[in-house]
């Protein structure tokens, strides 16, 4: 027998997972916003993170060089002084600041369109309520906004790619999708270290995914820090993400471990 809470869930779930009850995460996942200087607002957000451990002249000896660097230098270049300013974070902050000063640098999910999600997990506390909503919201992006091709959506159902992840246990595993933009392209591609390049979403260092200098792993804590905010807006608590795979230290995808906290109740799975 379905009970009342079944219905009501399932009832809650069909209503928000209508494309036309998000659109701005369809603004902020297509490529139709307006575009900005990417590497001076990454440089901003970085410093707001920085400002959270060390003292500005701390800042200005880690930041050396910024200043010369626009979202037209050439990406090797931004490589370069990313992969030696993060040298100079290790002379003056440990390994976990370094990440959570990362992490605040991500790309921010509306949070509006997470307001039904929280809400949902508010009224039942299931997690995997909130992952069917917002795997819903991820495959109406694809076909309705983007009109990407069947084929292609069920690799990526397949794979468990996608906005939501899937839970293990205490953690949801969530492996990124090639940047929106490129996806065709991505799987049309039979080049690795082509396909690397059109999978990874930072447009900072993207053209250089598989060269010398390679970033160092900790960057990637940035792209970790997208599904953080979520899971934290969601649960209304703090959470901890792990790297578990990235392209630009040689994986074939990006993949983010999110930690549930123990205070969250679990079905098993």
């Amino acid at each position: 027998m379905i009970n009342r809470y079944t219905v009501m869930r399932n009832s809650i779930l069909r209503y928000y997972t209508r494309s036309s009850k998000f659109p701005s995460t369809i603004r902020f996942m297509s490529d139709t916003t307006t575009h900005l200087d990417f590497e001076l607002a990454w440089q901003d957000k970085l410093k707001t993170g920085l400002d959270q451990y060390l003292e500005s002249k701390e800042q200005d000896r880690i930041l050396a060089g910024s200043e010369l660097l626009t979202m037209e230098s050439p990406t090797k270049d931004k490589v370069v002084w990313t992969c030696e300013m993060i040298g100079r974070m290790g002379e003056f902050t440990s390994e976990e600041a370094i990440q959570d000063i990362f992490e605040s640098c991500h790309c921010a999910y509306p949070s509006e369109d997470l307001l039904d999600v929280k809400m949902t997990y508010r009224l039942f506390g299931d997690i995997d309520t909130a992952l069917s909503m917002l795997q819903e919201k991820f495959e109406a992006f694809l076909r309705e906004v983007i009109g990407l091709e069947e084929k292609f959506m069920q690799k990526i159902i397949a794979g468990d790619w996608g906005l939501a992840g899937v839970r293990k246990g205490d953690r949801i595993i969530a492996t990124k999708i090639p940047k929106s933009g490129y996806l065709v392209d991505y799987f049309e591609s039979v080049d690795p270290v082509e396909k690397r390049k059109l999978y990874c979403h930072c447009p900072r260092v993207r053209d250089d995914v598989g060269e010398e200098p390679q970033l160092p792993l900790v960057y990637c804590y940035c792209g970790a820090g997208f599904y953080k905010e979520i899971w934290e807006t969601i649960l209304g608590e703090p959470i901890r993400v792990e790297v578990l795979e990235s392209v630009m230290n040689g994986g074939n995808v990006c993949k983010i471990a999110v930690h549930l906290p123990e205070s969250i109740t679990l079905n098993n799975k």
